[in-house]
């Protein structure tokens, strides 16, 4: 079952292969979740395990009639999720509409040059100091706060492409938009997180807090 691809394993489960559903969620199950907990954010993540079973039980309820139309399983799987949590988010009170900069002729704000990230430590690696690691576990903690102040639609295209690695096309695809919306949306995420993340972290102090 393992060497199948996503779509030979719902055609499986289609015809009544349990051990290909198996597959399928295994391969599938953390990147989801993940995807789903990010999305929901601090203020909805109780929600996490609801919207995550529901999502699995949609594909079962829909193995009979699956019908990818040119999507790939993993797309047709995120956008249920991705349409869940607009519901979830609507019923909630939260805005969920597009940002009105979003059609602006002007790009997005870009922060001058990138002395904020230019003395950051390289990525985190066996041999790296354990300062070096304090660092980019503070990085992480703060990426996920700064894409908490993500629009919902700037959030779901960042995370989509960049966290779950969707090529943008089918980005566009799952979150029933043009290409071009997609990727403009893309662009305003991540000038947003690279203003958040590098207005939070001022150049790197060594352990004697020298700058390097």
């Amino acid at each position: 079952m393992q060497d199948l691809n996503d779509d030979a394993l719902m055609s499986a489960y289609a015809a009544g292969d349990a051990s290909a559903f198996e597959a399928l969620y295994a391969r599938h199950q953390a990147a989801l979740y993940r995807f789903i907990r990010r999305l929901l954010g601090t203020a909805l993540a109780a929600q996490t395990d609801e919207v995550f079973q529901d999502t699995w039980l949609r594909v079962v309820h829909a193995r009979a009639s699956w019908d990818p139309q040119g999507a790939s399983f993993r797309t047709w799987l995120f956008t249920m999720a991705n349409n869940r949590v607009i519901d979830l988010w609507r019923r909630s009170g939260r805005e969920v509409s597009i940002e009105v900069d979003e059609d602006s002729d002007s790009g997005p704000w870009e922060p001058e040059g990138t002395a904020a990230w230019q003395h950051w430590p390289p990525p985190a690696s066996a041999t790296l100091p354990s300062e070096d690691l304090a660092f980019w576990r503070r990085a992480g903690e703060r990426l996920l706060q700064c894409l908490e102040e993500l629009p919902l639609p700037q959030r779901s295209t960042f995370l989509l492409h960049h966290d779950d690695g969707l090529p943008l096309a089918d980005v566009a695809s799952a979150l029933n938009v043009g290409f071009e919306t997609a990727k403009t949306r893309l662009r305003y995420a991540m000038s947003k997180l690279r203003t958040c993340m590098g207005a939070y972290l001022s150049p790197f102090q060594t352990s004697k807090g020298e700058a390097r």
